[in-house]
């Protein structure tokens, strides 16, 4: 820091922080030696939390709003300074803004697949992405159990971390869903809400809660998809027999239209044959004599 920055911080007495990112969680406030006056304005904008830590040691916290600094609104920081009331000196501390807005557009997916056991397949791998929204509940357990003393904590630095506890805990709640392969699109939503209670429940020893959980995707390996694309088309043809029948109409009409080709002749026989056994079989079945019952 060089001298311009000393007198800046021995003159001006308003502490803040104007973000001017959208990756960062956490600022400490520049100060030379972490040197505060006392009766300094500290501004806290709306979606931050202003933390004061004294020696390693997590102070006094402030909620939005403007504040002159006194020992009577830093009692947790006077104590451990031991401070008397009216003390006029400056004070060394450091300030860590928190920001607490919803950081959204994060992602997440899978790397390896997460095997799931489905009534109706059996075991399938499955892959999934998808976004998530991320928050600050608790800026004084995120400064202790993440952020240490890093001056500049952005999202990069906790967003792996994120994706490893969101993949860890998505097979689990695929699983425990109870839902089909097939339905699995339809009940994206109710498992996304499911997860983001989950994972909330699980960060909030770091102080950070989950909002919004997305699964854009779900997805399973080319050769299950081959296989549903097959069952797909089956279902499709619906009655086999009427498919049968269609098919060889559609081949004897072909073989009419080139009757001097050797395969035309031969298609053409061999469903003239197959039509002609139904058709014996249809009027065998319309010509059976009655059976009269005994009288």
């Amino acid at each position: 820091m060089g001298l311009m920055d000393r007198l800046r911080g021995e003159f001006v007495d308003i502490v803040e922080w104007l973000d001017d990112s959208r990756d960062t969680i956490v600022w400490r406030f520049p100060r030379f030696q972490n040197e505060i006056k006392m009766g300094a304005k500290l501004i806290v904008r709306e979606s931050q939390t202003a933390v004061f830590v004294n020696e390693g040691q997590i102070a006094d916290a402030f909620p939005p709003g403007t504040y002159t600094l006194e020992t009577r609104n830093l009692p947790i920081l006077s104590t451990l300074k031991g401070w008397k009331y009216g003390f006029n000196s400056p004070f060394k501390a450091e300030v860590y803004f928190v920001n607490t807005r919803q950081f959204t557009e994060m992602k997440w997916g899978t790397q390896n697949p997460v095997i799931l056991r489905d009534a109706e397949f059996g075991v399938v791998r499955l892959r999934a992405f998808g976004a998530y929204a991320a928050r600050v509940v608790d800026a004084q357990r995120l400064l202790r159990e993440l952020v240490g003393t890093d001056p500049q904590f952005r999202t990069e630095e906790v967003q792996e971390y994120l994706r490893q506890l969101i993949v860890g805990r998505l097979g689990g709640a695929l699983a425990t869903a109870g839902v089909p392969l097939l339905d699995l699109a339809a009940h994206q939503d109710a498992i996304g809400r499911r997860l983001a209670g989950v994972l909330t429940a699980e960060l909030a020893d770091v102080g950070i809660a989950i909002p919004t959980f997305v699964i854009e995707n779900i997805s399973v390996p080319p050769e299950v998809e081959r296989a549903l694309d097959k069952r797909t088309s089956m279902g499709a043809v619906g009655d086999l027999d009427r498919f049968t029948q269609f098919q060889a109409a559609t081949a004897l009409e072909e073989a009419a239209r080139n009757p001097g080709g050797e395969a035309g002749a031969g298609v053409g026989l061999g469903m003239g044959m197959a039509m002609g056994q139904q058709m014996a079989r249809t009027m065998a079945g319309e010509t059976a004599p009655a059976q009269h019952a005994p009288a």
